[in-house]
């Protein structure tokens, strides 16, 4: 070890810097999502980020990070990160509202699936969305391209023509390209403070999480609204072809597997 250290060696963590390989149009991609965004603002429709922050154990376990209390006198956690089963785990989806700058968090008990994603988009608008933009024709989402909300999830695209139909909104999709989730905007204007607000606090119960989740602001004026979802969602619903091809869905020019309409079907006489 002195040897190495005379040499210039110091011992090092894993730096996580490396991505793997670009798609070629991943710059094109981002440019498109910008495009569309701001034709969707200038007109007064919302354009929201969405995705799942990864899933909780609730009880008395040790949350990384470090905060302020007597010396001597560190918050007393479970030895050993066994779910507990009364209490389970917490999921929390998101959905971020660019120009509002607020955040609403589905805090689902259950699996993390697209229906479940698609319900915190439901209770957005439900909640806060409706209101906020009254004369809105069209809803823009960005999200990534896996998970619960990914472009080759025929449930995901299926849910949101039952969201369209019942809102009357055209839902355009945008993905971001394999690999870039972290340039999506949830994850650096809400999901970052929200781990910064909760460190070092022991999730003890669906309450305190849904109030951490609540309480976190910033100075540039953040809000969030969190709300529990006690639904469960089923893993393993299947899509047949004649469901999807009973979708209004239409692909953009650009990548129509990244970027898609999903519209309300026309309403009978």
């Amino acid at each position: 070890p002195q040897l190495l250290e005379r040499l210039g060696y110091r011992r090092h963590v894993n730096g996580k810097t490396r991505e793997g390989a670009n798609h070629p149009d991943r710059d094109a991609q981002f440019e498109h999502i910008n495009a569309k965004a701001q034709a969707f603002l200038t007109a007064g429709n919302p354009v929201v980020s969405v995705d799942t922050k990864k899933k909780e154990l609730v009880g008395t376990f040790k949350n990384p990070g470090s905060d302020y209390s007597p010396k001597g006198q560190p918050i007393k956690v479970d030895t050993h990160d066994f779910e507990n089963k009364e209490l389970g785990k917490v999921v929390p989806y998101g959905v971020y509202d660019i120009a509002a700058n607020h955040g609403y968090v589905s805090l689902g008990i259950d699996h993390d699936t697209a229906q479940f994603a698609v319900n915190a988009l439901r209770l957005w608008h439900e909640n806060v969305g409706r209101a906020r933009y009254p004369t809105a024709s069209k809803l823009m989402v960005t999200a990534d391209c896996g998970g619960s909300n990914g472009p080759r999830l025929r449930l995901w695209k299926s849910e949101l023509q039952r969201l369209a139909d019942e809102t009357g909104l055209s839902i355009q999709v945008c993905h971001y390209p394999p690999g870039t989730s972290k340039w999506n905007k949830i994850e650096h204007r809400m999901f970052c403070h929200i781990t910064q607000n909760w460190r070092a606090q022991p999730l003890t119960d669906r309450v305190t999480v849904g109030e951490l989740i609540a309480n976190t602001t910033t100075k540039t004026g953040l809000t969030i609204r969190c709300e529990l979802d006690t639904n469960t969602y089923p893993k393993g619903i299947k899509v047949s072809d004649d469901q999807m091809a009973s979708l209004n869905l239409t692909g953009d020019e650009f990548h129509p597997e990244w970027n898609y309409t999903i519209a309300p079907h026309p309403r009978p006489p």
